[in-house]
């Protein structure tokens, strides 16, 4: 997975689906799929609040950082409902055609 840019997205949210089913030794992604939905909500919220704060701080390496966690986590959540990033991407379209932003 060498690319960068969106396409990383898409090709990291295909490799988050692949370790749903990994070893949980291995897979840091396999164990928070199976400690369930409370505990990827959490960590999206820890990392929500990680971002805040480093934004507050206006630290901008922090919040590169905390923002590839918060999107690391956003992206584990959506795969745990079967949702993909293409349909978030589609909500945010149809929203703009409502009300433009």
């Amino acid at each position: 997975m060498s690319t960068t840019g969106l396409q990383y997205l898409l090709d990291l949210e295909s490799v988050l689906e692949q370790r749903k089913g990994a070893s949980t030794e291995q897979s840091y992604t396999a164990k928070l799929y199976r400690a369930g939905p409370s505990r990827i909500a959490q960590k999206v919220g820890e990392e929500a609040v990680e971002l805040a704060l480093a934004s507050i701080a206006g630290d901008r390496g922090r919040i590169l950082a905390e923002s590839a966690d918060l999107m690391y986590h956003l992206l584990v959540l959506l795969r745990s409902h079967d949702i993909r990033l293409a349909e978030v991407a589609q909500e945010l379209s149809q929203r703009q055609r409502e009300v433009p932003v």
